[in-house]
């Protein structure tokens, strides 16, 4: 072995003595964790006393407004400061126009107002997207030959929006991927006295295959069927596109961004944190969730250590905050740790 390996100056720096114990640890941690990077996605459907389990994701229920209000005050209690609200549609209740959708007096103005009415102090944002809605599982109106029609379907989603605004939501969030929806939005939102909604954009949201147990959950996995989302949403092998659409989103007023899905797409958060530098968000989506839970379950990994793992990824990589269904058991374990 050469000899020089041994002189005084070997090695020049040694970077394991940052790493010697915990208090180093702790003082040089580049990244932190949060409760308040957390918002936490529910199911909610009609009923009362309901709690279902989403069978492709264990540990994740559909509630009916009456068990979603323990749910939100668990929130509160942890420390959790917004719940994004996902709709489960009764399939008599869905149409090719996804009518229901603006129904004010549908599930989630009614779900908005008793959540408010308890709880004022927690944070809303809604999904605005016709897909729970519609017969065909699209997130649009479609023509004779099954396109999404762009325009006619930023009608229904101005309509939504409003409705989610008077009914006291705080964040209204479209996930559509229509051309020019933020900025219809925004306009209708100032022109009615909304001007503090703030509008979330899902603005770089894949066609992605990790989306199917939170299809199971909304029941739209049997309305889609074999079809597919390649009309609006990304495509995995692009950024470009990601990048410009975020900046059109911007430019038509929206506020904050979401990025979706989240691990596998950790390089398009960060392009556009830096890019931009406005509040950026990640989707860590049902798939995600539930290859994690799955195999944490059958012992393959340390479900603990790997949740906080996964999440401070996310902050590492840009994201203001992540939308996670470990929000719950997250916030315990940092509460816990703390």
């Amino acid at each position: 072995m050469n000899s020089q390996i041994f002189s005084p100056s070997y090695p020049e720096s040694r970077m394991r003595r940052l790493r010697k114990g915990d208090f180093i640890l702790r003082m040089l941690t580049e990244s932190n964790l949060s409760t308040n990077n957390l918002i936490f996605p529910l199911f909610i459907v009609e009923g009362n006393g309901v709690k279902e389990e989403v069978s492709s994701m264990p540990g994740i229920y559909v509630y009916s407004i009456d068990e979603i209000l323990y749910v939100a005050e668990k929130c509160i209690d942890l420390g959790i400061p917004t719940i994004a609200l996902f709709p489960v549609i009764d399939s008599t209740l869905k149409t090719n126009n996804g009518i229901e959708s603006i129904n004010a007096n549908g599930l989630i103005p009614r779900t908005v107002i008793e959540i408010k009415k308890r709880f004022p102090e927690l944070g809303i944002m809604t999904d605005i997207a016709l897909d729970p809605y519609t017969i065909h599982g699209q997130d649009g109106i479609l023509d004779d030959s099954g396109y999404v029609l762009n325009d006619e379907t930023i009608e229904m989603l101005t309509k939504q929006s409003l409705l989610h605004a008077s009914a006291g939501v705080d964040i209204v969030a479209p996930s559509d991927m229509m051309d020019g929806r933020i900025g219809i939005i925004r306009q209708k939102l100032e022109s009615n006295e909304y001007k503090n909604t703030i509008i979330m954009a899902y603005s770089a949201k894949y066609s992605s295959a990790f989306y199917g147990p939170f299809r199971d959950a909304i029941r739209s996995s049997n309305n889609l069927k074999k079809g597919n989302k390649n009309s609006y949403q990304i495509n995995p092998s692009n950024i470009n596109e990601a990048i410009r659409e975020a900046a059109a989103d911007i430019t038509e007023g929206a506020d904050m961004l979401i990025v979706k899905p989240g691990i596998p797409y950790l390089d398009v958060l960060t392009k556009i944190k830096e890019k931009f530098r406005v509040p950026t968000f990640a989707y860590q989506v049902s798939g995600e969730y539930s290859m994690i839970k799955a195999a944490s379950l059958n012992g393959w990994i340390r479900n603990d250590e790997i949740i906080l793992e996964s999440l401070i990824c996310f902050r590492r990589a840009g994201a203001d905050g992540i939308l996670t269904y470990f929000a719950l058991e997250a916030a315990e374990l940092l509460r816990k740790n703390n």
